[in-house]
C-alpha cells in the first residue's frame, strides 16, 4: 500500500529529497552508516527497497507487502504508523508545548509516569525517563550501587542488557564483548534458573542489583518454575535489588501487561522501553521505589547528577501515553495471548510433523522456534559445514525463504538456531495462519530433498569461511 506522496512536502525539502532519493538508501547506507550491515542484508536477500509501512506490512517499491513479525525487536508493536500515535503526535507538535528537558517539566511526563507505575506493583511509584533501553540498564545499574553502597552487580548468562558500555558489562554472551574490554569491574554472571548459583553470589552481601529478563530475549528463554520468585526472595533476604528488565518483555508482549505478572512479582526496578513509543520515538524509563530514587539522587546537592538530555522531551513522552492508552482501549494485551496461543498451538502441530523443528518456546507473542539436526546424511552433512561456517547461520535455511517466497519477515536470533518471532500485538488469527502455512510450505521444501534452500544457506557458508580472516595479534 503504497503512500500517496503528492500531498506529503515541508518547506525545507526534507521528505521530498528522501522520497527522491530512495533508490540510493543503502547506497548511503553502505557509504556513511555501517557497511557491513549492508553486505549481511544483500547476502541474505533482506536488502528491499521498502517504501512505506503499515499495520502488520511493509511494502517494497513494487508494492509487494510483507508480513513483519520481527518489528525491528519489538519496538513497532502497534503495528507500523499507528494512526491514533501519528495524530497525538501532530497534535502535541500544534501545541507548542515546551519541550519539557533540563530546566523544567512538561505536564506529559508526569502524566506518563503516572499512567505507567499505575501498571505497576505498588510502590514502584518514581520514573526516571531516557532515551534508550540500554540508558534505562545504565541507571538502574548507576542507582542499585548509590542505593545500597554495594559496589557488585549479577546477571545471568545469555541475558542481553544493551550494548553501551555498562549495560555491555553485564550481557550475558561474550560475543557482544570482544574487542570492547576492559569493562566495567565488579560484574559477574550466574547460569539462568540456577537457584544455589545466585545464593552463592548474593550470600556475600556485596551484590548491590541482580539483574534479569522474566523471559530471555536472545532465544526466548522461559525460567524454571518458581526461579523468578525464589530469586526475587533471595534478593530481599541478602539486601541486593531486584531488577526486572522488561524491556522486551513489557507493555502486552507476553499477554500480561508485564512479564512479572505471570509469577506476581514485584520487584524494586522495572526497566521499560524499544515498544513504550509504539514504534514512533526513542524513550525508555527505569521505574523505581520513591527511597530508591532518593538514595540515589534526592538531595539538592544531587538533583543533576543523573540526567537525559532528551529523556522526558514531549514527543516521547506524548508518543508513550498513546501507545499506553491504545494498548488499553484496543485490548492488545488479552489479543496478544489470545493470537499468541494460537500461534504456539500451530508451531507446535508443525513441530510434530516436522524435524528440523526441535522445540517450541515462548510467551503471548514472544516466540523462540529453535531447529534442530535434520536425520538424512546428506543434510547433516550440510548442517556440520553451516554450523562449522557460523553459529546462527542455521536459520536462515528457514528464514531467507519465508522472506523471498512468502513475503514473511523473521530473525535468526542471534549465535543459535533459534528464529524469533515478535509480531505487533495487532497480528491477526487470519495473519498468524498465513505464517503458519508459509513455514509449513519451507520446512516441506527443505525436509524434501530438492535442495534449493540448503543450496542458499552451504554457498553463504562457504562464502564465510573463504572471507574469514584470522585475527593476527599486535
Amino acid at each position: 500500500m503504497a503512500v500517496d506522496t503528492l500531498e506529503i512536502s515541508d518547506a525545507l525539502g526534507v521528505v521530498a529529497d528522501a522520497l527522491a532519493r530512495s533508490d540510493e538508501t543503502l547506497a548511503l547506507a553502505s557509504r556513511h552508516l555501517d557497511r557491513s550491515l549492508v553486505d549481511v542484508l544483500a547476502i541474505l536477500g533482506f536488502d528491499k527497497r521498502y517504501v512505506s509501512a503499515r499495520g502488520s506490512y511493509l511494502y517494497d517499491e513494487n508494492g509487494r507487502a510483507y508480513l513483519d513479525l520481527h518489528t525491528g525487536e519489538g519496538f513497532a508493536s502497534l503495528g507500523h504508523n499507528h494512526p491514533d500515535v501519528r495524530e497525538v503526535l501532530e497534535a502535541t507538535l500544534a501545541s507548542e508545548l515546551p519541550g519539557g528537558v533540563q530546566i523544567h517539566y512538561s505536564p506529559l511526563a508526569g502524566l506518563l509516569a503516572e499512567e505507567l507505575t499505575q501498571r505497576l506493583p505498588a510502590g514502584l511509584d518514581a520514573v526516571f525517563f531516557a532515551s534508550t533501553g540500554a540508558e534505562a540498564v545504565d541507571s538502574a545499574m548507576k542507582f542499585a550501587r548509590a542505593a545500597t553502597g554495594r559496589p557488585r552487580l549479577l546477571s545471568c548468562d545469555s541475558g542481553f542488557h544493551g550494548v553501551t558500555l555498562g549495560p555491555l558489562s553485564i550481557v550475558g554472551d561474550e560475543f557482544f564483548k570482544e574487542g570492547f574490554g576492559p569493562l566495567l569491574p565488579g560484574c559477574a554472571r550466574v547460569p539462568f534458573g540456577d537457584l544455589d548459583a545466585l545464593e552463592r553470589e548474593l550470600r556475600e552481601k556485596d551484590v548491590a542489583a541482580f539483574i534479569v529478563e522474566p523471559v530471555q530475549g536472545r532465544m526466548v528463554t522461559i525460567p524454571p518454575a518458581d526461579y523468578l520468585q525464589h530469586a526475587q526472595a533471595a534478593c530481599r533476604r541478602y539486601g541486593t535489588l531486584f531488577v526486572a528488565d522488561e524491556i522486551q518483555t513489557g507493555l502486552g508482549r507476553t499477554g500480561k501487561w508485564f512479564a512479572l505478572d505471570h509469577w506476581g512479582l514485584e520487584p524494586d526496578v522495572v526497566l521499560v522501553g524499544k515498544a513504550l513509543s509504539g514504534g514512533y520515538m526513542p524513550v525508555a524509563a527505569m521505574v523505581t521505589t520513591r527511597v530508591i530514587y532518593d538514595k540515589a539522587v534526592g538531595t539538592l546537592e544531587r538533583c543533576y547528577v543523573h540526567q537525559s538530555t532528551y529523556g522526558r522531551n514531549r514527543l516521547s513522552m506524548a508518543a508513550g501515553l498513546a501507545t499506553l492508552r491504545v494498548i488499553e482501549r484496543d485490548g492488545l494485551v488479552e489479543h496478544a495471548a489470545r493470537v499468541g496461543a494460537f500461534l504456539r498451538a500451530g508451531l507446535e502441530e508443525l513441530r510434530e510433523r516436522h524435524e528440523l523443528i526441535k522445540e517450541v518456546r515462548g510467551l503471548g507473542l514472544m516466540i523462540g522456534i529453535e531447529l534442530g539436526p535434520p536425520r538424512g546424511r546428506a543434510a547433516k552433512l550440510n548442517w556440520h559445514l553451516i554450523h562449522s561456517a557460523s553459529e546462527g547461520l542455521f536459520p536462515q535455511l528457514v528464514v531467507i525463504p519465508l522472506h523471498r517466497d512468502h513475503a514473511m519477515i523473521t530473525m535468526a536470533a542471534g549465535k543459535n538456531d533459534v528464529i524469533k518471532l515478535l509480531p505487533p500485538l495487532t497480528l491477526s488469527e487470519a495473519q498468524a495462519a498465513s505464517f503458519l502455512d508459509a513455514l509449513d510450505a519451507v520446512l516441506s521444501d527443505c525436509e524434501s530433498g530438492s535442495g534449493k534452500n540448503w543450496a542458499v544457506v552451504r554457498d553463504i557458508a562457504v562464502a564465510t569461511m573463504r572471507r574469514r580472516v584470522p585475527l593476527r595479534s599486535r
